[in-house]
């Protein structure tokens, strides 16, 4: 990963940056849930503190964990600026998407209109709390993996409209990206090789309406992986494999590459009931990656507060 500058000045450690555009629309939806349809109203704090009244405010981790998500910030201050005609707070970053944080560390400083500060407070929080918390179950998963030569993968199990900000985080944990839709890779999985008649007939299918995109084959047994190979798949995806099978399976493939059309490489993905403690072990049999949906679908946030000085 490289260092950029990936939105308004936010420094990240996460290439690619998420991007603006979708930033800029996604804030404005959770607004709008918010605040009801623009320019919207927060009847408590509207009430309470005048406009012209200023504060400052320092983003907090609560707890230790990896964090994502701070590019959100500046972006959901000046929403609500602009919805309420006041001046966009300014924001001083204490740290960057893809820093471990410890409680009580400030990650940022924010200054301005007092009504910004408490009507953004929220949708940024949920944002950079979510991502964050993505971003830390993936850097246990990074840890547990070093060394080994495997990588953790996400899947597409996210939450619906917020995609690209988890796998954003899944990169700010140092995980990486598997496909981003069903547009980019094909996944030819139990369901598609019933409707196709077999395995073959559905990678051929693959092939023959989409022969750039790279076809990958789900596997349960040993001789499912073997069957798959001998379709052309480019690579496999072995689910919930035992670990001793998963290691026999591993081996089968390895002394079929290179022969009979089969790559010199096959990449082999783990899937299914992984867990933390069990990564290294898996890692183990020769994989190459392990997807986990647990890091987008089970993920708890990393508490994240925006305390207003007195």
């Amino acid at each position: 990963m490289c260092i950029r500058d990936s939105f308004r000045g936010v420094p990240s450690l996460v290439e690619p940056g998420l991007d603006p555009a979708w930033i800029a629309r996604t804030v404005a939806v959770a607004l709008d849930e918010d605040l009801g349809p623009a320019p919207g109203r927060d009847v408590t704090t509207q009430a309470t503190i005048p406009r012209s009244a200023t504060g400052v405010a320092d983003l907090v981790a609560r707890e230790a964990g990896t964090v994502a998500g701070l590019v959100v910030v500046p972006e959901a201050l000046r929403q609500v600026a602009e919805r309420l005609d006041l001046r966009v707070p300014e924001v001083a970053f204490e740290a960057r998407d893809g820093d471990d944080v410890a409680p009580g560390q400030v990650l940022a400083t924010v200054a301005g209109p007092a009504q910004v500060l408490l009507i953004a407070e929220r949708t940024l929080l949920n944002l950079a709390s979510r991502a964050s918390g993505v971003a830390t179950a993936t850097r246990a998963f990074a840890r547990a993996l070093e060394g080994t030569g495997a990588t953790v993968l996400d899947t597409r199990k996210t939450t619906p409209g917020l995609r690209a900000l988890q796998k954003y985080a899944v990169r700010a944990g140092g995980g990486t990206n598997k496909r981003m839709g069903l547009y980019d890779v094909a996944m030819v999985k139990d369901n598609h090789v019933v409707a196709a008649g077999s395995v073959a007939d559905a990678v051929k299918a693959v092939r023959t309406v989409f022969p750039e995109v790279p076809v990958q084959v789900e596997a349960d047994t040993t001789a499912q992986a073997i069957e798959a190979l001998s379709a052309g798949a480019d690579f496999l995806l072995l689910d919930n494999m035992p670990t001793q099978v998963l290691a026999e399976t591993v081996k089968a493939v390895r002394a079929r590459e290179g022969r009979d059309g089969v790559p010199a490489h096959v990449e082999l993905e783990a899937t299914g009931n992984l867990t933390v403690e069990r990564a290294r072990e898996v890692a183990g049999t020769g994989v190459d990656h392990l997807s986990v949906g647990a890091l987008t679908h089970s993920a708890p946030i990393l508490d994240l507060a925006l305390d207003l000085r007195a």
